[in-house]
């Protein structure tokens, strides 16, 4: 449900999450262990929903 939840959001407004370490996406933390990240282009890309621990990027 959290990541869902989190998906609605970013749907209303894509900016609202901090800009992401690769360049060109954003990352949302969907759950203290859990990092979505996304970028934005026409259209909303989910690229990854990472555990907190991964090694990332």
């Amino acid at each position: 449900m959290a990541i869902r939840h989190t998906t609605n959001r970013i749907i209303e407004n894509p900016y609202i999450y901090r800009p992401g370490r690769v360049a060109g996406t954003r990352e949302a933390v969907v759950h203290p262990n859990y990092i979505l990240v996304y970028r934005v282009t026409g259209t909303i890309e989910i690229l990854a929903v990472l555990h907190a621990r991964q090694r990332y990027p």
